[in-house]
């Protein structure tokens, strides 16, 4: 089976990669404009290497063609706040991005197409005091807005062309070697940059509460989705989450502090952003994915960091 993977050299994408070559796949295709393969160096020999930009059609069909693959994991994308900073080259690469995709998945017959959402789709409006799978999207974020319109024009090919759709909703993923700059990446950079001996300033409230997971269950559960039974995928578009419940940005400081006593944290608020958090923000309910797929993650607070920290000790160039 030929796999194919856009944005396979990024944060998600690389673990993506990574689980799927612990699985048996042979030489998956990536999808990338981005020639740093830091993150997938220790098996660049054991990957096909496409460069290419998802907002050119001609790209991503050659790419398709090129793979002929079975399954695409689509998570090539910009974030947050790079979308919010120029949302006409969100446009190009998230919205035009997946429809090129999707279109390319059409022609070429592709079986089956994953896509990585993000809780971002959620924003204003939200009533209750949880998020499932329902709630009504309406989000403030552009990087949100096109995740919204990436999913519904999923659900349009899954209906009109029998493509086989799957999403996943992404809480903020804790990991080594995230770069571009996300409304909630904090949560990553507090532990790398202490772990390298530098202060860092946490930009929200200690108290303030994001839905979080480590980044090898963010690989391992898109791998989970696609190998799901066809019969199991009800909800399509699926919220999961990880720690439960969510750590505030004040206990994710104190789980750095455990294991690095000399770290210099520290909290400024970014005014903007917390009154965004403190809208948006809800604990998430992913019930459906684990009754439909098994999803069920592993993961507590502490791993969390004893792992991140292991990872940067046994691979420092890799996330350099």
């Amino acid at each position: 089976m030929s796999t194919l993977v856009t944005g396979g050299a990024g944060f998600i994408g690389a673990e993506v990669v990574h689980g799927l070559l612990a699985g048996g796949e042979k030489r998956p295709f990536i999808f990338s404009r981005n020639p740093n393969m830091r993150l997938l160096d220790d098996v660049a020999d054991q990957v096909e290497l496409i460069s290419g930009d998802l907002g050119n059609f001609s790209h991503v069909l050659d790419a398709v063609k090129a793979a002929r693959p079975e399954v695409i994991y689509h998570f090539g994308a910009m974030l947050s706040l790079p979308s919010d900073a120029d949302p006409a080259a969100a446009i190009h690469t998230n919205a035009m991005g997946t429809f090129h995709v999707l279109e390319a998945a059409r022609l070429f017959d592709v079986r089956q197409v994953i896509f990585s959402s993000s809780i971002s789709v959620y924003g204003s409006g939200i009533h209750g005091d949880v998020i499932d799978d329902f709630t009504l999207q309406r989000p403030q974020l552009f990087y949100g807005v096109t995740k919204v319109f990436g999913e519904q024009m999923g659900l349009f090919y899954r209906r009109k062309y029998a493509v086989d759709f799957r999403c996943i909703r992404y809480p903020s993923v804790i990991g080594p070697g995230a770069r571009t700059p996300g409304a909630v990446q904090y949560t990553s950079w507090v532990i790398e940059e202490c772990a390298k001996g530098n202060p860092f300033t946490i930009n929200v409230n200690p108290d303030t509460r994001v839905p979080v997971m480590y980044i090898k269950e963010a690989g391992q559960a898109a791998i989970m989705l696609a190998e799901a039974p066809v019969e199991s995928i009800k909800t399509v578009n699926y919220n999961i989450d990880g720690v439960k419940p969510s750590p505030s940005a004040g206990e994710l400081a104190d789980a750095v502090r455990a294991k690095l006593p000399d770290a210099k944290i520290e909290f400024k608020p970014d005014p903007e952003l917390q009154a965004i958090l403190d809208e948006a923000i809800r604990p998430f309910d992913d019930t459906n994915a684990r009754n439909e797929w098994g999803w069920q993650p592993g993961y507590r607070l502490e791993r969390i960091v004893d792992d991140f920290l292991g990872e940067l000790k046994q691979n420092p160039q890799r996330y350099e």
